[in-house]
């Protein structure tokens, strides 16, 4: 199935990402793509903000994929998890991931996704970001050990994945609940129909 409400030109469209999430809310919308995962190794920039960051990085993800494609659109994301000023990363280990889940108990968070669209014929790019707010419950050890057991936590950032069992965590949840997942699906898609012309 295509998705007849979003034009790209007749240009193959590639998702620079290994994220399972991502690829299913790609096929979720109809879009017809392929899968280029980027190696670019992020690095964490002192001086840019969480926000900046995000968009910093699927920058330069999508960058790495383009020099692979004479004539597509290169699709990069990051999502990074904020609580207060801090950046919670994917955690390490069950420890590092046990002591994020206590520190998101009871408070509000933000998700964060950059996300940039880039013609790989002529290196020109959209880039835009978007935030989420998501106040947890106030989580049990209980809870907390039963999500560490038996959830797939350490590639996620926060150590959570909202789509799974977490999902009875979150209290409320104030902007894009997709942005959560992985990726802010109907903000791509109003960038897409407004602005991806630009880029040609």
């Amino acid at each position: 199935m295509n998705n007849q409400f979003l034009n790209f030109y007749n240009k193959k469209i590639v998702l620079a990402s290994r994220s399972p999430r991502r690829r299913d809310i790609f096929k979720m919308i109809g879009l017809n793509f392929e899968i280029s995962p980027s190696n670019y190794q992020e690095d964490q920039t002192p001086n840019k903000t969480p926000e900046e960051l995000a968009k910093f990085h699927s920058l330069l993800k999508s960058k790495e994929v383009a020099a692979r494609y004479n004539d597509a659109w290169i699709i990069g994301a990051d999502t990074i998890v904020v609580l207060g000023k801090k950046i919670l990363e994917k955690p390490q280990d069950r420890s590092e991931a046990k002591r994020m889940l206590k520190k998101l108990s009871d408070q509000t968070h933000k998700v964060m996704t950059g996300y940039t669209i880039m013609n790989s014929n002529n290196n020109k790019y959209l880039l835009s970001s978007e935030t989420t707010q998501v106040l947890f419950q106030k989580l049990s050890e209980k809870m907390i050990e039963h999500y560490l057991d038996n959830y797939h936590y350490n590639d996620k950032a926060g150590s959570y994945a909202i789509q799974d069992f977490s999902a009875l965590f979150v209290k409320n949840i104030n902007g894009c609940f997709y942005n959560v997942v992985g990726f802010p699906v109907s903000a791509f898609c109003q960038l897409v129909q407004n602005n991806l012309a630009s880029c040609l």
